[in-house]
C-alpha cells in the first residue's frame, strides 16, 4: 500500500531561516528518484537546488514560484511505495519486488546518495484523460496522487481538497513566471483572479485587466468625511497623515520587495552603517609600470603558458601583501567583550556584480596564494556568482574586501564597509592621464585607491601607511618583491 509522505524545506546552513522558490523542477504527477533535485531556491546567501529524499510521485506541491517559505515549511507531498507497480498495471507481481526504498534520510542540500539520475515520467492513472497541467495548484490534477494512493494519510486529503495542512490554499493555476513577477509588483493577489486561457490558467492579460481595473477604482472617502467632500489625490495622501500621527496611505508607485539577495544586501549594509564608524582616505597612483608588469606576464611562455594574470588577482595579492604589515585591517570588532579580534588568515572577499544583484565571494586563505593561484581562484568564483551556483559558505567568513567598481567607469566611490569586517580597498578605472613622470609631463595610466575603514581599529596614520604602500606597489611592482 503505497504511503503519502511530506516533504519539508530542510535547513540549508549558514543560519539561515527562509528561502523563495524560484523555479519548481517537478509537476503533481511526475515520478521522481531519491535525492532528484525537485525545486530551486533562493536563499539570502546563493541559488541552490533541493533533492527530494523520497522517491515516488509527487501528489502536491506547496508555494508559488515567487513565494517565500520559512524552514520547516511544506514543499511537496510524495507518495511512496509500490509506484511502478501501480504505473504500468503489471500483473506479475515482480513491480512489489523492484520497488524503490522509501528514502535517503539526507534531506540537506549536497547530502544525497548518489543514486544515479532517473528520467522524469509522468503518472496517467486510468480514467485520466489529459497529464497534470503545468504549474497547476495543490489541488489540480491530484487525481494521479488517487490512483497511486487511495486517500493514503492526512497530506494527501489536504491535497485532494485543494489546501494545505493549515488550511492555506496552494498554488494558483499560473505558468509564466513573469505573470507571477507582474501581480507582485501590484500587489495584487492571484487568488482573487478568473484566468482566461485553457482549464482558467491566468494569461498575462487577465493580470493587466486586474491593474488597469484597479488603478480606475475609485479611492474611498476617510471616515467621518461626506460624500460631497473630493477625496484628495493619490499624491497628496500618500504626504498626509492621520490624527494619530501615522501615514494616512501608502505612498504610489512600483513596489520591489526587499528579499532574496537584495534583502541580505539591504540588511547587512544598513547594519554596517549603524554599527561601524567609518572613514575614507585615497590617493591617485601611476598604474602604468603595473600594467606593464602584467602584459610581461602574460608574454611569458607564449601560448600555452596557461590563464591570463587578471589586475584583480594582482591588486588582490598587493592587499595579502600590505595586510602582512598593517594586520589592523584584518580584524574586526566585538562591542560586547570591548575587544579587537586581529585575524591570522586573510579571507580575502571580492565584489561581483551579477543579474541577481551584487555579491562577495569570498577567497579562502589568499595570505597563502600567489597571483596565480588568487587569479584562478577568483575566476572561478565569478563564474559561479554569473551562472548563481556559489554555495552559501563561499560567500561567508571574509575578513576583508576589494572592490573593482572600475569596471562600471567610475574613478572613484565610498563605498560601505562589508559587517563585520573593518576595511575595504576600493580600485576606480585605469585611465591615461597627465602625469608628472620623473620631472615631465607626460601621459600615463591612472588609477585612484580609496581605502573605507573603521576607525575603532585604527587611526588615520595605520590607514594612510597601507593605503600608501598600495600606491607604491601599484607604482612600482618591484617594492612587492621585496615583501615576497
Amino acid at each position: 500500500m503505497p504511503q503519502v509522505l511530506e516533504f519539508k524545506l530542510p535547513d540549508l546552513g549558514e543560519g539561515l531561516t527562509e528561502a523563495e522558490i524560484v523555479r519548481w523542477l517537478v509537476e503533481v504527477g511526475d515520478v521522481v528518484a531519491i535525492d532528484q533535485p525537485v525545486v530551486e531556491v533562493e536563499t539570502a546567501k546563493a541559488m541552490v537546488e533541493v533533492p527530494c529524499p523520497y522517491g515516488g510521485v509527487v501528489t502536491a506541491r506547496f508555494g508559488e514560484e515567487g513565494a517565500e517559505l520559512p524552514v520547516g515549511a511544506p514543499l511537496l507531498t510524495v507518495a511512496v511505495g509500490s509506484v511502478e507497480s501501480s504505473v504500468t498495471g503489471a500483473g506479475s507481481g515482480a513491480g512489489a519486488a523492484g520497488a524503490e526504498p522509501s528514502g535517503s534520510g539526507n534531506v540537506l542540500v549536497g547530502y544525497g546518495t548518489g543514486a544515479p539520475p532517473v528520467r522524469r515520467r509522468r503518472v496517467r492513472p486510468e480514467g485520466l484523460s489529459a497529464p497534470v497541467a503545468a504549474g497547476a495548484g495543490v489541488g489540480a490534477g491530484v487525481g494521479a496522487a488517487a490512483a497511486v494512493a487511495s486517500a493514503a494519510a492526512a497530506p494527501g486529503e489536504a491535497a485532494v481538497s485543494g489546501r494545505g495542512a493549515d488550511g492555506v490554499r496552494g498554488p494558483v493555476a499560473v505558468v509564466s513566471p513573469l505573470v507571477r513577477k507582474l501581480a507582485r509588483q501590484h500587489d495584487l493577489d492571484l487568488r482573487q483572479l478568473a484566468g482566461t486561457g485553457p482549464d482558467g490558467l491566468i494569461l498575462r492579460a487577465d493580470v493587466e485587466s486586474a491593474i488597469r481595473s484597479a488603478a480606475a477604482a475609485p479611492v474611498a472617502a476617510p471616515v467621518g468625511t461626506s460624500a460631497a467632500t473630493p477625496a484628495a489625490p493619490p499624491a497628496a495622501a500618500a504626504g498626509r497623515t492621520t490624527a494619530a500621527g501615522g501615514p494616512a496611505a501608502r505612498p504610489v508607485g512600483e513596489r520591489i520587495p526587499l528579499r532574496g539577495v537584495r534583502g541580505a544586501v539591504a540588511d547587512k549594509l544598513a547594519r554596517s552603517r549603524r554599527e561601524i564608524p567609518e572613514a575614507t582616505c585615497w590617493v591617485d597612483a601611476d598604474a602604468t609600470e603595473l600594467m606593464a608588469a602584467r602584459a610581461a606576464m602574460n608574454g611569458a611562455g607564449g601560448p600555452g603558458a596557461g590563464p591570463k594574470v587578471s589586475v584583480l588577482a594582482l591588486l588582490a595579492r598587493i592587499c595579502t601583501a600590505a595586510l602582512a604589515r598593517y594586520p589592523e585591517l584584518n580584524s574586526m570588532v566585538d562591542m560586547e567583550a570591548r575587544e579587537i579580534v586581529r585575524l591570522p588568515e586573510v579571507h580575502l572577499g571580492f565584489a561581483a556584480q551579477t543579474e541577481r544583484g551584487l555579491v562577495v565571494p569570498v577567497v579562502r586563505d589568499a595570505q597563502a596564494r600567489n597571483v596565480e593561484s588568487i587569479g584562478a581562484e577568483i575566476a572561478r568564483l565569478t563564474e559561479a556568482a554569473r551562472t548563481g551556483t556559489l554555495k552559501p559558505a563561499e560567500l561567508t567568513g571574509g575578513t576583508f574586501t576589494l572592490n573593482n567598481y572600475g569596471v562600471f567607469g567610475v574613478d572613484g566611490s565610498t563605498p560601505i564597509i562589508n559587517h563585520p569586517e573593518a576595511a575595504m580597498l576600493g580600485v576606480g578605472r585605469i585611465v591615461p592621464k597627465p602625469w608628472v613622470h620623473e620631472g615631465e609631463l607626460a601621459v600615463r595610466r591612472v588609477v585612484q585607491l580609496s581605502l573605507t575603514f573603521d576607525h575603532r581599529v585604527c587611526d588615520g596614520g595605520t590607514a594612510g601607511g597601507f593605503l600608501r604602500y598600495v600606491a607604491d606597489c601599484v607604482e612600482q611592482p618591484t617594492v612587492l618583491l621585496r615583501t615576497l
